[in-house]
């Protein structure tokens, strides 16, 4: 058995939950936990987004799923009275029953084709939101209130928000732990026979298909858990934000999801994780640089994906230990 895996798991989580917000509370600088929040959220979207490129297609409208799981999480909340952490799989759940039905035509197609039709299914959501009553057009919905206490038979799991000192901390910790939980999935998923059985879709769907592999089942089966995926990290957004709107998700944020993949490396499960980090420090680093702030920014991002094709994970300093193996 491999021990080092397991080692390095308990590291990064003593790392992000204990190390992290000490150096956030030395420091004073309590934003943070807003950012790196945000960050571990983004990075659950855009792990999805790695999903579908796994199966060999290019997923640019994870935007879409994201703000239906963000509406679905607020309408159950305020108009039903949900508890915010029931409606948590279930924001995943109808984004991946609405994935399903989308998918089921879409997916047969191929390449650029279905990249295509997914470009435009994060504006049909916010025009959807902006149209329905139901999402209040629009103003969008807000004083969302915090999660709610989560108890079983008295005891409690999970405290109720509103009534601690710091919530931002709180946030950070669920969405962390939420983060480490996907990617953990992730991993599963893709080192199963269902992941195998995936790769091979990648490489060729033909050949695939003529040694008894459904590959119409396993495109829909990834497309609908990437959709998930989505759904619960704007469902978490909107708990955190106590507001959603049309805009809250726009098609740059499903360009970005994709950008994600693509810097962290198409080829390793940590890839989404990394390459958000990357983009969302580096894009707020470049803020001082004014109007050339999009111009060396897309620069850099070109001139990665000319010398880095397989992403960041794919340098030395992080493939060193692959190698050995």
């Amino acid at each position: 058995m491999n021990i080092k895996k397991p080692l390095l798991v308990i590291v990064l989580l003593l790392v992000v939950l204990v190390l992290v917000p000490w150096l956030i509370h030395v420091s004073g600088r309590w934003d943070f936990y807003y950012t790196l929040t945000s960050v571990a959220l983004l990075s659950i979207a855009s792990a999805g987004v790695w999903l579908t490129f796994y199966i060999g297609r290019i997923n640019i409208g994870q935007g879409a799923y994201t703000l239906i799981g963000g509406y679905a999480s607020a309408i159950l909340v305020t108009k039903l009275g949900m508890n915010f952490w029931l409606t948590l799989p279930l924001a995943g759940l109808i984004c991946a029953l609405i994935s399903i039905v989308i998918g089921l035509p879409i997916l047969r197609l191929r390449g650029v084709y279905f990249a295509m039709v997914t470009l435009v299914l994060t504006e049909v959501a916010r025009l959807t939101a902006l149209a329905l009553p139901i999402t209040n057009g629009a103003k969008g919905i807000v004083n969302i209130p915090m999660p709610t206490e989560l108890s079983f038979f008295g005891i409690t799991i999970i405290p109720d928000f509103g009534t601690l000192e710091n919530p931002k901390l709180a946030f950070y910790i669920a969405s962390v732990i939420m983060m480490v939980l996907c990617y953990a999935a992730l991993y599963r998923i893709v080192n199963s026979r269902l992941g195998h059985l995936c790769r091979s879709l990648q490489q060729n769907e033909e050949l695939s298909a003529s040694i008894g592999v459904n590959t119409a089942y396993l495109r829909v089966l990834a497309y609908s858990i990437s959709s998930f995926m989505g759904g619960i990290a704007g469902a978490s957004f909107v708990s955190i934000s106590q507001s959603v709107y049309p805009s809250s998700f726009q098609v740059v944020d499903s360009v970005n999801f994709m950008l994600n993949c693509f810097l962290g490396g198409l080829g390793f499960v940590l890839g989404p994780m990394l390459g958000t980090l990357v983009l969302y420090f580096g894009w707020d680093l470049l803020f001082t640089l004014g109007k050339y702030q999009l111009l060396i920014y897309s620069s850099m991002l070109i001139l990665l994906m000319v010398w880095l094709p397989n992403g960041l994970l794919s340098l030395k300093l992080f493939n060193r230990g692959a190698k050995k193996k």
